[in-house]
């Protein structure tokens, strides 16, 4: 039984992520953020559907708070096979008012954080003959955001560390990927008001309606897989065509 380590997987589209790891048969460790108060009754309520997680707290933005918290998954849960960076957070603002912190913060818990865990996996990984390291970017740092410079070149950042790993590390049998989603049917996004989703986000997209997060899920199931071998250094994008490249 494989091990896969999902960052931020308690909430958003960790929940489905790691959710679909279970199902696919993984053994799922999830991080948290350290001042994450609702952890046990997250857990109780994945164990009330069948889904058997173990929490490790970690600041991601940390390297070695990411050293700490993967020795201990290693040591609790089993080696790593499988790691989905999918931490991230926003701190939105035009950059003429975008403070050093609000920068900070985002390229820290979005970027940093992709080398501080991948750096932690990796050799055992190549050691093993076997890994999968699948990072959540997003639609916007291929296509850019209004007030998000932050957040679109944390973003896009993952791009061109995924394919530089995985020129390197595809002989032994790693395979690195991001993929790229739009709008998700996430509980944030249902937040936005109805005149705000029928006015200025759904027109956008020409299939219609927002991103099921299931389908985010799978295709990191996909890319974890042994079925996903001569896969690597890819982008796959999942906007509902609001943004070809």
């Amino acid at each position: 039984m494989r091990v896969a380590l999902v960052t931020g997987g308690l909430g958003g589209l960790g929940d489905f992520i790691s959710t679909k790891l279970v199902e696919a048969g993984c053994k799922v460790a999830v991080t948290h953020s350290p001042g994450n108060t609702k952890v046990a009754e997250m857990l109780a309520e994945h164990k009330s559907k069948g889904t058997e997680l173990k929490a490790f707290k970690c600041d991601v933005a940390d390297f070695d708070s990411a050293k700490e918290c993967v020795a201990q998954v290693v040591k609790d849960v089993g080696p790593v096979d499988i790691l989905v960076n999918n931490a991230g957070i926003t701190r939105d603002a035009m950059f003429r008012k975008m403070t050093k912190e609000q920068w900070d913060a985002v390229i820290s818990t979005n970027l940093d954080s992709v080398f501080n865990m991948t750096k932690q996996v990796i050799d055992g990984m190549l050691d093993r003959g076997w890994g999968r390291v699948v990072s959540i970017s997003s639609m916007n740092g291929a296509k850019g955001q209004f007030g998000q410079s932050n957040y679109a070149a944390a973003k896009a950042g993952m791009y061109g560390f995924t394919k530089s790993l995985a020129l390197e590390v595809g002989r032994k049998g790693v395979t690195v990927n991001t993929i790229s989603p739009g709008y998700l049917g996430t509980k944030m996004v249902m937040s936005v008001p109805k005149e705000v989703m029928d006015t200025k986000i759904l027109p956008l997209i020409p299939v219609g309606h927002l991103g099921p997060p299931e389908e985010i899920a799978d295709l990191v199931v996909y890319l974890a897989s042994d079925k996903a071998g001569y896969i690597t250094g890819a982008d796959l994008a999942i906007n509902g065509g609001q943004y070809m490249y």
